[in-house]
């Protein structure tokens, strides 16, 4: 362990991830020398070797090895801080001492209260977490380990800067002739990618097809309704305006 400023590695297979925590982590604790960034797990097993950092970041869900297996061969090396998307996992799994998590996309607070934890445990070695990484590693399986890797981000060119929104800020997408209309609370974007390729890449239980041309964020629904003409119509939370469901999609609300 380094007796001089603190080092780190940061594992994520989403560069824009690795960036945006490398970029908080600045802020929070200036002192911390971020000494490595690797794509998947493998990688981080090569850069804490090489660099031995007192604290591996690791994202939980990485191609080929993920943080799970990293971490079984770094805890005894340095500590760990695993980032999740997937809190009912983080959750039940990490609250109990040892393992610290962030829940993506990382908070400013959050991040905060993980860097007081970590100043305090670099005084001394790396906690016994082999137990509590086993009993992850079996919940992990058991509960939802073979859930796709759901797209959580949307890229969008803002003039000459390229802006991350999360797909829980993000309202509705709405085709646009060659672009996707994205809708926040906010903002108004075009992306290029197609509606039918978001319907592959989100997660179905965020959001729905209302119809050939919206995909709606479903906790964002605030009313469903019948016009004057006949038409399922969606009203939002917080936000003016109404979408139509086409018949096609109708059986989402059947209870109507």
């Amino acid at each position: 362990m380094s007796q001089s400023s603190p080092t780190a590695l940061i594992a994520d297979d989403e560069a824009p991830m690795r960036e945006q925590l490398r970029m908080r982590l600045q802020e929070a604790w200036p002192e911390l020398r971020i000494v490595a960034e690797a794509a998947n797990g493998a990688e981080a097993l090569d850069m804490a070797a090489r660099y031995l950092p007192d604290i591996a970041f690791l994202d939980i869900r990485m191609p080929g090895m993920g943080g799970i297996d990293a971490a079984r061969q770094l805890y005894n090396r340095c500590h760990i801080v695993f980032a999740t998307a997937y809190d009912q996992y983080a959750l039940d799994a990490f609250e109990q001492g040892a393992i610290d998590y962030l829940l993506k996309p990382v908070t400013p607070a959050r991040l905060q209260t993980t860097c007081e934890r970590l100043r305090a445990r670099l005084t001394r070695a790396p906690q016994e977490i082999g137990a509590q990484l086993a009993e992850l590693g079996t919940l992990l399986k058991g509960g939802g380990a073979a859930k796709p890797n759901y797209l959580k981000w949307i890229q969008a060119q803002v003039g000459g800067s390229l802006r991350m929104v999360s797909t829980r800020e993000i309202l509705y997408f709405q085709a646009d002739d060659k672009y996707t209309c994205v809708q926040t609370a906010t903002a108004q974007l075009l992306i290029r990618k197609t509606l039918k390729e978001l319907a592959d890449e989100l997660d179905p239980d965020e959001f729905w097809r209302i119809h050939r041309s919206t995909l709606v964020r479903v906790d964002a629904i605030a009313e469903v309704f019948r016009d004057l003409r006949g038409r399922q119509m969606i009203r939002l939370r917080n936000f003016p305006g109404e979408l139509e469901v086409s018949r096609n999609h109708g059986h989402l609300f059947q209870q109507m």
